[in-house]
């Protein structure tokens, strides 16, 4: 499948502060789709844009940033009006964001109110990794540095719409400069994107859309819950032959490797350990015989 050829989605979020655990919420919600003609240029640009009333106060420091003040959000509905629709937009897309994380952790925290998940989506691109990956040299990786370097205008930045359409407008540039491969799974290893884990009948998502384990002591349960076991799948080994070898195929380690990079990073310690789950003070979370085999 080739990714341009998918929704190419970018979006930001605008909150009442940074921690979604302590109450903060979403003020303004922005996504837009960046469509490209035959050749890979944007041929038409269509925002979603939406401003919500968080229910509690903005503080003043975040106005400072955004220019959101509380009478501005006073008449807007809550999130839950339209939480059905964002997840239904973001849903299938090739998602682009600016530190990624960021915003995931306030959307998920919303959808949550609402019973939804994260959606299950295309692949989903950090362009803030994207910087650190092809400008290591650089001073700064805020979006504003970036779309500088990128000769990509950001006017108005940090307000939602026009720093999702930065965003993406900065990733396609990168795309060409960079010499993105062509097809959507090539993209993982370009610029540590997320995708879906390959198909080695370790991992997959179940019928809610989650993506668990499907074998061990772990099957059943959510990957993005048990991150010391992706960084134990990526050390692993057996012996087979007489000889020491890789317990877990190549595509599935280097997806593990990418995952913990992207997503889990400072989620728990990581100290020198063995190749055992023993080490890890773990059950063998992908068959039964990987500590004895060990």
């Amino acid at each position: 499948m080739r990714w341009r050829e998918l929704r190419i989605l970018a979006f930001d979020t605008e909150t009442t502060g940074l921690y979604p655990e302590e109450g903060h919420r979403v003020i303004e919600f922005a996504a837009v789709e960046l469509r490209l003609d035959a050749e890979g240029k944007v041929a038409d640009v269509v925002r979603h844009e939406w401003m919500f009333n968080p229910g509690v106060p903005i503080p003043r420091d975040v106005t400072e940033v955004n220019h959101i003040r509380d009478e501005d959000v006073a008449d807007k509905p809550a999130f839950s009006v339209s939480g059905g629709a964002i997840h239904a937009l973001l849903t299938g897309s090739l998602l682009v964001a600016h530190n990624l994380p960021f915003d995931q952790r306030f959307l998920t925290a919303e959808f949550g109110r609402l019973g939804l998940r994260w959606p299950v989506t295309a692949a989903e691109v950090d362009t803030s990794d994207l910087s650190r990956l092809f400008f290591k040299e650089a001073r700064s990786h805020k979006l504003g540095e970036l779309c500088t370097r990128l000769d990509v205008p950001l006017v108005e930045a940090h307000r939602a719409g026009n720093d999702a359409e930065a965003c993406g407008r900065g990733f396609l540039v990168m795309a060409d400069r960079f010499d993105a491969p062509a097809e959507l799974e090539g993209l993982g290893d370009w610029g540590d994107v997320i995708l879906d884990p390959p198909a080695t009948g370790h991992m997959a998502r179940n019928g809610e859309g989650v993506l668990a384990f499907l074998e061990g002591a772990y099957e059943g349960q959510a990957v993005e819950a048990h991150p010391e076991i992706l960084a134990w799948i990526g050390m692993a080994r057996e012996r087979r032959e007489g000889r020491w070898d890789w317990r877990f195929p190549e595509q599935l380690r280097r997806w593990s490797a990418r995952w913990l990079r992207v997503r889990a990073a400072g989620r728990f310690p990581q100290h020198m350990k063995g190749f055992g789950p023993l080490d890890w003070g773990i059950d063998p979370p992908l068959g039964a015989a990987a500590a004895a085999s060990t």
